[in-house]
């Protein structure tokens, strides 16, 4: 039988603890020219202080005909967000500006674009239903997803 030191144990333990320890405190998103998001659910996990979302257009198309961002809200504010985002336009990124009901968005962006945003995970609460969209005119209700706070 072979005898493992002190040290090479807590090494072992360490490496194999390691991935359950760490939270992934980011999630990558990917938009398309066809409309659509690589991703319909993201798990934001309690232990996180901030969390980020990258976004990026993996379309060709410029951000004026089929631009893309992320806005996350409560679920039950989803549809008003959206349409009170449109009349705030492109150059706002089709955020009312100063809408308390945006907990976080990226800007619009084109094919080949990225942006990232970062939240407060504080602002979230267990057991709310939150919901993410595209703002762009008429993308809300295909690009859309969900976000639950994780424990």
């Amino acid at each position: 039988m072979m005898k493992m030191t002190t040290a090479a144990a807590a090494l072992l333990t360490a490496l194999l603890a390691g991935p359950t320890l760490a939270a992934t405190c980011n999630v990558d998103i990917e938009g398309s020219d066809a409309m659509q998001f690589n991703k319909t659910s993201i798990a934001v996990p309690a232990s996180c202080k901030q969390f980020t979302v990258k976004l990026r257009h993996a379309g060709k198309l410029p951000k004026a005909a089929m631009g893309h961002n992320w806005v996350l809200s409560k679920a039950a504010d989803a549809q008003a967000v959206a349409n009170d985002g449109i009349a705030a336009g492109l150059d706002k990124s089709y955020v009312k500006p100063g809408d308390t009901r945006v907990i976080a968005h990226t800007k619009i962006i084109g094919g080949g674009e990225s942006d990232a945003v970062s939240f407060d995970v504080a602002k979230l609460k267990a057991g709310e239903s939150y919901a993410w969209f595209c703002s762009f005119p008429g993308h809300s209700t295909i690009m859309k997803g969900t976000l639950a706070l994780a424990k």
